[in-house]
């Protein structure tokens, strides 16, 4: 299940099936964890080894708190304040009141698989033992995301450097016992009343534990985590959708062969083209256009238009990008974030591990596939519109084309996402406004680029939803009302799917909730699911 648009706050429950439990400590977080605990609940556990490290760290903390040396976020202020000395009986006032003062994000509330995500990549972090933090500070996070307590934060506060310092500290505030949180029915509370109705205890943080909680690009990295797992989906359904059109259009398939990708064989691309071969394998639809039939139908174009033509083309860039996406998120999962860490060797060290710029650029480079995408999808949908293209169909797929509008208006729509998601393709990470008084004077813009993938995610949902609701309606009308399919077999499952939830063509419908039904399919995977059934094996 993909994500809501960003806007708005989610005020149910964490649903969706509880896997589990994730075990946190024992090595690097994959993405199926992140998933299963962010968007699906899933109960999480501490290694002991992850307990014994943290336990290490933190005498190494201790024995520096009095020995008179500034150290970061120990015995200093924090930011552009670092060159203040903070006196012995001061310091667990300087973590509350770090914690207090950084908690400062405004806006709508961010969703709850977000910021579930990121306390579970801040766990992670606290898990190595590079921290200094103690034990209980980490068990107590477990505790919350095991209750379902969300801490409610706004879409802005974070520059993604020094990490998502905002939103992370909306998290340790709560950990605190202060601000206000969503329990695990998605009620507003108090953070306080949450904690006591789950029987966990607030933590008073002491030495360098409050900056530790807050120095992470664990926001940014959730919700690539997240995206990701969505755009393999997405991907899949896009080529799905080109397969639908192809075959709708009165199109060949001839250009996906084997042997044509071979000689330009980028991973992504040839997978793309096993795909569509897969889908269109034994088509009828196909097949009558190689005829030596005189039917108006007959297929006598020399190449079909690039949107048909060069799907695997423009999908296998994107799945290109979404490799690489993957590769720094997995990079990433397995990092200690946090200034100053602990080493192993018993140091603590200042560094710029928190700079969230790998994120931040796949982040943006997703969006601009995701845009490509859906644009060529809604190139493909506008060819069943216009009778010129469409090769024998009525006009906009009307039944009475004056009297009906047919999907006119359902391709207005899609080319009202496809615009706004050109505007969100504009990088966030090629800004930088510097700020604490120019001690941080270049930043990655990280948490912007997360959101507006999100948005950019839900938009080409909506985008292949509408190709594959008006591709079904054209192949309707090609087999016209005759019993049967000339469809792949395939493609006829997803047609008999999609029918169970929106009716064929007529006159004239409210079409809002046939493209919601269809977009809902598309999210849980349903369309997919209809065709791996008839596969050998699932598109790649």
């Amino acid at each position: 299940m993909s994500q809501p648009p960003v806007t708005g706050p989610v005020t149910g429950p964490v649903t969706g099936p509880v896997t589990g439990p994730v075990t946190v400590g024992t090595g690097p977080l994959s993405p199926a964890d992140v998933v299963a605990v962010a968007r699906h609940g899933a109960r999480v556990t501490l290694a002991p080894d992850a307990l014994a490290a943290m336990e290490a760290s933190r005498g190494v903390i201790e024995a520096l708190v009095d020995d008179g040396t500034p150290h970061y976020g120990v015995s200093t202020g924090f930011g552009a304040l670092a060159t203040r000395h903070i006196p012995l009986d001061q310091r667990t006032q300087l973590q509350r009141s770090l914690i207090r003062s950084h908690a400062a994000s405004s806006g709508a509330e961010v969703d709850r698989e977000v910021v579930r995500g990121l306390m579970l990549g801040r766990l992670s972090t606290l898990a190595t033992g590079r921290t200094g933090v103690r034990p209980v500070v980490a068990t107590t996070y477990a505790a919350m995301l095991d209750a379902g307590i969300t801490p409610v934060i706004g879409e802005y506060g974070s520059l993604g450097c020094s990490g998502d310092l905002a939103p992370l500290s909306h998290v340790a505030l709560a950990l605190m016992g202060e601000g206000t949180v969503r329990d695990g029915a998605g009620a507003l509370v108090p953070a306080d009343v949450a904690l006591a109705a789950a029987g966990i205890t607030p933590v008073e943080l002491r030495e360098k534990e409050g900056l530790a909680l807050i120095n992470g690009t664990d926001g940014m990295l959730g919700m690539l985590v997240l995206a990701s797992a969505d755009l393999h989906r997405l991907l899949a359904t896009a080529d799905l959708a080109a397969a639908m059109s192809v075959e709708g259009l009165l199109g060949t398939d001839a250009v996906f062969a084997e042997d044509l990708h071979a000689l330009r064989p980028h991973p992504g691309q040839v997978a793309s083209a096993a795909n569509i071969r897969a889908l269109l394998s034994d088509s009828p639809l196909i097949a009558e256009q190689l005829t030596s039939g005189t039917g108006r139908h007959r297929f006598t174009r020399v190449q079909d238009a690039y949107s048909l033509r060069c799907a695997p083309q423009v999908h296998g860039a994107a799945r290109a990008t979404l490799a690489h996406a993957d590769a720094v998120a997995s990079v990433e999962l397995g990092s200690a974030i946090d200034n100053p860490v602990v080493t192993p060797d018993g140091r603590i060290e200042s560094n710029g591990n928190f700079h969230g710029a790998p994120v931040g650029y796949v982040l943006d480079f997703l969006a601009i596939a995701v845009a490509d995408v859906a644009s060529m999808s809604e190139r493909r949908t506008d060819r069943f519109l216009d009778k010129a293209r469409s090769h024998g169909l009525n006009a906009f797929l009307a039944d009475d084309p004056g009297v009906d509008s047919g999907h006119m208006i359902a391709q207005y729509t899609q080319a009202g996402i496809v615009s706004e998601l050109k505007r969100l393709a504009y990088p966030a990470s090629v800004d930088s406004i510097p700020s604490s008084a120019m001690q941080e004077d270049h930043v990655s813009m990280g948490w912007a680029a997360g959101l507006k993938l999100r948005r950019a995610v839900d938009g080409l949902t909506r985008v292949l939803a509408i190709e594959i609701l008006t591709a079904a309606r054209a192949l309707d009308m090609r087999d016209g009302g005759a019993p049967g399919y000339r469809s792949a077999a395939p493609i006829t499952a997803v047609r008999r799917r999609l029918r169970q939830d929106v009716e064929g063509p007529g006159t004239d419908r409210y079409l809002a909730p046939e493209i919601e039904a269809a977009r809902l399919l598309v999210d849980d995977g349903s369309l997919l699911a209809a065709v791996h059934g008839e596969l050998p094996a699932p598109l790649q």
